[in-house]
């Protein structure tokens, strides 16, 4: 398989030594330095494109690469405002998305269990509830992507909780989202349900870059020869 790295910071150089240890080539490594240079020609020498950057190239980089006809993963995250309209774009060109907000194959189970508890607490109000994420100071955008995933679940569940806020809130229908950017920690997540009596929580914590890199060239292998959305889901058949 012949790989496009569009973003060739800490995650892209994981990525390239993933997709090399499994025999895949990189054909391009696009960065801060050549991004404006690279041509429709480029990116079609590749398979599929991982595209790792930042919020505000996210959504250029993809449409290049449906001009170019070539499927992209992507893991970019921090531009959840737009991600509906780059579905609808992708589905009426006939291209291929597929985009996670965490490609951990641990962090998606946890996605699954969180869904599940969130349901289950709809049904104790004594339990109040909120979101921790902490990562590397680094990192551009907050909350993090996995963090409003799971945000979004809690919400989408629970009865007395009407949106989720990065911010303490005095407002006990607001979801808090607490985000802690420490040292070069590769990130942590926490769903906490507390009440008098006793807490509850969900952890999950990543030991190195390495399993979201994994997740990201599964992806890729993946999604070669479809047309369409998809996410971790589709691929881990949950």
């Amino acid at each position: 398989m012949k790989i496009a790295l569009i973003g060739y910071g800490k995650m892209g150089k994981v990525i390239k030594a993933i997709a090399l240890e499994r025999k895949h080539e990189i054909v391009l490594e696009v960065d801060s330095h050549n991004m404006d240079t690279i041509t429709l020609d480029d990116l079609r020498k590749a398979d599929v494109a991982i595209e790792f950057t930042n919020p505000g190239g996210v959504v250029g980089n993809i449409m290049k690469c449906f001009e170019a006809n070539i499927p992209v993963v992507v893991g970019t995250t921090g531009w959840h405002n737009r991600i509906d309209e780059l579905k609808g774009i992708c589905i009426e060109k006939d291209q291929t998305m597929f985009y996670a907000s965490n490609f951990s194959i641990g962090v998606n189970i946890f996605f699954r269990l969180n869904d599940y508890l969130s349901k289950i607490m709809n049904n104790y109000p004594e339990y109040d509830v909120f979101v921790q994420e902490i990562h590397h100071i680094h990192k551009v955008d907050s909350p993090s992507g996995t963090a409003i995933t799971l945000a979004n679940q809690i919400v989408k569940n629970l009865d007395r909780k009407d949106k989720w806020v990065n911010e303490e809130s005095d407002n006990s229908r607001d979801l808090e989202i607490k985000s802690d950017r420490i040292e070069e920690v590769p990130g942590t997540h926490v769903v906490n349900y507390y009440s008098l009596v006793d807490d509850l929580e969900l952890t999950h914590v990543a030991n190195s870059r390495k399993g979201f890199g994994v997740g990201a060239v599964a992806a890729a292998e993946w999604v070669i020869g479809k047309k369409g959305v998809f996410g971790m889901d589709d691929m881990l058949k949950f």
